[in-house]
């Protein structure tokens, strides 16, 4: 087997070099593209009866992606979006086979060639204000636990951080004195932002930050054990919390909360205050201003404004009025 179109080899180096070195991905992104590729060698394995060691690059082609991709929707309940995801790590690969492996250039192009799958775009989902404040007064300060959920929740939904940004806060990554006070992060695409803390919020982080460490690492909201929370960590804090506040707001046991619920409705607080697309897209790290545009069609008041200063046509009200017997029985012939 020539090893430079050994599958194997090639997506060693895909990960070790292009990946990890050369782009600088981030180890979320890592740990999806490497669940992507688990997943493909076994079912690679179950229908080629070939051991993923021994793949050479032609043995994968766009029909057995394909076969893939129905697979993971058929045995698995993947959505579409997560199916796209899961294509997309591919696409990454194959274009980097492309240049190492030009001879195979045709069979890599029918793969890249094969299509997204089309999904409906639900409107973005986030809380109202009273929700907030129910969810912001629900875990109970008496305990160590209930006063770190209180001020993970205010950063979450006053900064609009992504969930790996969150839990990977350091003590470091906060300024809390002057008058910018700020949180630096190193965000999607390894882009560097700051966003500004509100009075509140400072107040809020200092007195946590006066809290006795559980350890010597300097995570800023660590689990009990003092390390970094995990994504299911973080999401039964937001499950938890959201069960306690939803007596106070019945209407959030219809949500899913989730920290990605709460980025949403930073936006949409900041689009209701006025603030353009753009800087919003510059508070939220968006790689482009379109991707703010979600939030402005899931904004229904800035929609009854826009309706109020409209003038639609009007239309003349009219009462049910049911059909003599006789007509209807002739209508009926």
């Amino acid at each position: 087997m020539n090893s430079k179109s050994s599958f194997a080899v090639l997506l060693e180096r895909f990960f070790t070099q292009r990946l990890m070195k050369q782009r600088l991905a981030s180890p979320h992104t890592i740990r999806s593209y490497r669940d992507t590729f688990h997943l493909l060698l076994l079912f690679t394995e179950e229908r080629l009866r070939k051991r993923p060691s021994s793949l050479d690059l032609t043995d994968i082609d766009a029909p057995l992606i394909c076969a893939f991709l129905d697979e993971l929707e058929r045995s698995r309940s993947t959505s579409p979006r997560s199916r796209n995801v899961r294509l997309a790590a591919i696409r990454s690969f194959f274009h980097y086979a492309a240049f190492e492996a030009p001879a195979q250039s045709a069979q890599i192009q029918r793969i890249l060639a094969i299509p997204s799958k089309r999904y409906t775009r639900n409107l973005v989902n986030f809380l109202t204000r009273p929700e907030v404040e129910s969810l912001l007064a629900a875990p109970d300060q008496q305990t160590w636990s209930g006063r770190r959920d209180h001020a993970l929740l205010l950063v979450a939904v006053q900064t609009g951080l992504r969930l790996s940004e969150l839990t990977g806060l350091q003590r470091q990554d906060l300024v809390l004195t002057g008058t910018g006070a700020h949180i630096r992060v190193i965000g999607k695409g390894r882009k560097e932002r700051c966003t500004p803390l509100t009075k509140q919020t400072v107040a809020v982080l200092k007195a946590w930050l006066l809290e006795p460490a559980k350890s010597d690492q300097q995570t800023v909201f660590p689990n009990a054990r003092g390390g970094r929370l995990s994504r299911d960590g973080v999401q039964y804090i937001l499950s938890r919390q959201a069960e306690r506040a939803s007596v106070a707001s019945p209407t959030l046991k219809e949500k899913r909360i989730s920290c990605h619920s709460l980025r949403h409705t930073c936006a949409m607080e900041l689009l209701q205050a006025g603030i353009d697309r753009a800087l919003i897209a510059l508070w939220l790290g968006h790689a482009s201003v379109e991707t703010t545009q979600m939030y402005l069609q899931a904004n229904l008041a800035l929609k009854e404004k826009l309706l109020a200063t409209t003038t639609m046509p009007e239309g003349k009200s009219g009462c049910y009025q049911p059909n003599d017997e006789l007509l209807s029985f002739l209508k009926s012939l």
